[in-house]
């Protein structure tokens, strides 16, 4: 197969996320929508470490590229790929014209917001029971970057071993890049309802 025949699908993440705009469902989707044989190129801020595990999980492998300090090129091949390593980065290379590429959200952006967070924090701050101290954050329905300014404030009141618990709209990509940089340890747990909460250590 030579470049020309690789079957390439790009997006570019990187206007929503200038707008503070959580693109994971739409990375997601993207993905739902690749035949074994497509390539699918990602090119974001930085490199997307929360969503190599991902897609490591979903069968896919990948490689990254810096090309600015605000720019990186991910593609990701899936297992079941027979095209050449040579021949699938000559073409990304060429810049083979993309057999989709999107570049707008997609999906409902509407939520409701429940609960009040302040109280949950109190109570979950004072709790006896709790190894460590928790606090409990319901960010659901709140605009970005508010529920990542929220989170990091959280954050910053703790010490280290303190747990902070999140409940979002959708897994928070974004922050989970800062986590990375801050060090802390977090995991993610999807909801059945499309939101996703998450627990993070303070390291």
């Amino acid at each position: 197969m030579s470049p020309s025949e690789v079957h390439i699908v790009e997006l570019d993440v990187r206007s929503h996320l200038s707008k503070k705009l959580e693109p994971f469902q739409l990375i997601m989707d993207t993905v739902k929508g690749l035949q074994h044989e497509d390539v699918f190129v990602l090119h974001a801020p930085f490199k997307p470490t929360p969503l190599l595990g991902i897609l490591k999980m979903k069968g896919y492998s990948n490689s990254s590229e810096r090309k600015s300090s605000d720019h990186w090129v991910t593609t990701f091949v899936h297992k079941k790929n027979k095209t050449s390593a040579d021949t699938i980065s000559a073409a990304v290379l060429s810049g083979t014209p993309p057999k989709t590429e999107l570049d707008s959200v997609s999906g409902d952006t509407s939520f409701s917001c429940e609960g009040r967070p302040e109280e949950i924090i109190v109570e979950a701050e004072f709790n006896p029971s709790s190894q460590a101290p928790t606090v409990v954050l319901d960010n659901r329905g709140l605009e970005p970057p508010q529920p990542m300014m929220r989170t990091l404030a959280a954050l910053k009141r703790c010490k280290p071993g303190d747990v902070v618990l999140i409940h979002n709209d959708r897994v928070p990509v974004f922050l989970i890049e800062e986590l990375n940089n801050l060090g802390c340890l977090y995991t993610v747990a999807d909801q059945a309802d499309g939101t996703a909460k998450v627990r993070i250590e303070k390291g």
